[in-house]
């Protein structure tokens, strides 16, 4: 079981990078249509470009999995370089597409929402895993669970406000959306390092 759990979390941290790539790609086919026309072409290609960084992402992630967690441990760099490229290229579009502040909050709604839909997927996996073990070492999962959910909420009111806020920069809505990221691999890394320690015998 305790590999089992770092596998959990080292899936958790990729599925949720992915959605947030689905997201911000199905945001930005959605308003490629209303790209001026001398923008069109540069706009094309970028998007082409993040899908082969999200495809290739997936690739690694698929190949991870199936290598397991010490794989996964030596991998993870190399992910989290594709991650940041993969920022990096959303960025580009931004600049590219220049201040189309209904664009940049189109795609920070999309993408928080991805997040959020992580935060509830990963909490449920935790919760299928808790129950499994003997109840005598739940509480430890049992309080870690209701952390990670209590940091969800926490994440998603501070998502929330800021998509309030309205017309700020992509780089602000950015930022956001990386603080809850953080918070969100923090919390999934401490749950499940829980159910690991409730799975292993105590001396």
């Amino acid at each position: 079981m305790p590999e089992q759990s770092s596998l959990h979390a080292y899936l958790n941290w990729a599925k949720e990078r992915i959605d947030e790539m689905d997201a911000a790609l199905a945001s930005f086919e959605d308003k490629a249509s209303e790209t001026k026309a001398d923008l069109k072409p540069k706009v094309d290609q970028l998007i082409v470009d993040l899908k082969k960084r999200r495809d290739e992402f997936q690739a690694s992630l698929k190949t991870q999995a199936e290598a397991g967690e010490a794989a996964w441990e030596r991998a993870k760099a190399d992910m989290e370089a594709q991650w940041s490229d993969f920022e990096a290229q959303v960025k580009t579009y931004f600049d590219s597409v220049g201040k189309q502040i209904e664009q940049q909050q189109a795609t920070f709604k999309d993408v928080a929402a991805a997040q959020s839909k992580a935060w509830r997927e990963a909490a449920d996996k935790l919760h299928d895993a808790a129950s499994k073990i003997a109840a005598a070492r739940r509480a430890d999962v049992e309080a870690a669970l209701k952390q990670m959910k209590s940091d969800a909420s926490e994440a998603d009111a501070r998502l929330q406000k800021v998509r309030q806020a309205g017309g700020d920069s992509w780089s602000v809505l950015s930022a956001a959306l990386a603080e809850s990221r953080k918070s969100f691999d923090q919390a999934n890394q401490a749950a499940w390092d829980a159910l690991r320690g409730s799975a292993s015998p105590k001396s």
